[in-house]
């Protein structure tokens, strides 16, 4: 099979995946209780306002109309208006969804680099007093819920040393990149879990890899140790560490809405509580479908990349 047939075949499938996803979100927030309109007209109002305020907002029409209705909208890049705040949901979430891809991008790069550094120091030796020191450690870390990690780094590097400020304050106008030492803890705390979580994965790989019969005879054949590593070794572990580094983009967007709160970091977690909130939907449809096809292009990227560094993955099987 061609590259490019390839391709497409997997943007056509990421896009049906995509549509799939934007479906399920809809039904998802249609059987939360309640709506946007009783939400913001709260309880001291009459049914004949309650219905007027639906019918404004067209909650009156039936689910699959307004599906529809926002489905042709969103093709165009038109996500629709908050019905609390009334401005267009990609000018309401754009802001807050930088802000948590910086945090998410930082702790994806530091977990990638760390977790590939545990994985192939662990796999290399499996069963070495290193490789349970740091498979334990890892273990311990991924336990822990992510809360807890966060309020000891707060109570060590804030509290108790001073160093590092407890809550993130973006300046006014700014992004966080402007005062970088407000992403230090968040990072760390969401770095942990990818770091201990990947680097057990990558680890396995690696053992894997290190028992395949081509590495053992690039040893025999007297190769250093280095070149057997970087030349026949890490190539066979691409396709499993970019699934894994797929799946940890996916779990660090997921894990941003409890160490944004903790941190109160400006992200998508105070969008996505309120839209919750006050069954604002249009924000969690737009918030949902674009968190999901930044997920989906993490997977394509790990499939392509699987697929380039192992071409037998493009043969069909007969």
């Amino acid at each position: 099979m061609s590259l490019l047939r390839l391709i497409t075949q997997k943007l056509a499938a990421a896009g049906v995946t995509i549509l799939a996803v934007s479906a399920v979100l809809f039904m998802a927030i249609e059987v939360l209780p309640g709506d946007a309109a009783a939400a913001m007209l709260g309880g001291n109002t009459t049914i004949d306002q309650l219905e007027a305020q639906r019918a404004e907002w067209g909650l009156d029409q039936p689910a699959a109309t307004r599906y529809l209705d926002w489905l042709a909208a969103a093709v165009q890049g038109d996500l629709g208006t908050s019905f609390i705040s009334g401005e267009a949901v990609t000018a309401e979430i754009a802001q807050p969804l930088w802000f948590t891809t910086i945090l998410v991008a930082i702790a994806a790069a530091v977990s990638l680099v760390l977790a590939l550094l545990f994985g192939v120091l662990a796999g290399l030796r499996p069963g070495s007093r290193l490789d349970r020191m740091l498979s334990g450690s890892a273990l311990v870390v991924v336990a822990v819920p992510q809360f807890v990690i966060a309020g000891l780094l707060v109570m060590l590097f804030s509290l108790t040393l001073g160093v590092l400020p407890a809550v993130s304050l973006v300046p006014i106008g700014g992004s966080p990149l402007d005062r970088p030492a407000i992403l230090v803890l968040p990072v760390i705390a969401l770095a942990s879990f990818g770091i201990a979580w990947a680097g057990r994965l990558v680890r396995a790989a690696v053992a894997d890899a290190n028992a395949a019969p081509n590495v053992r005879a690039a040893r025999l054949a007297g190769l250093p140790e280095p070149l057997v590593v970087w030349r026949h070794l890490l190539p066979a572990t691409i396709p499993a560490t970019a699934q894994v580094f797929a799946w940890l983009i996916a779990g660090l967007f997921g894990s941003t809405t409890v160490i944004e709160r903790v941190f109160n970091y400006p992200g998508l977690s105070e969008v996505l509580i309120s839209a919750v909130r006050n069954h604002d939907l249009a924000v969690l449809e737009g918030v949902g479908i674009l968190l999901a096809m930044i997920i989906v292009v993490a997977f394509l990227l790990a499939d392509l990349i699987g697929t380039l560094a192992d071409p037998k993955r493009r043969v069909r099987p007969s």
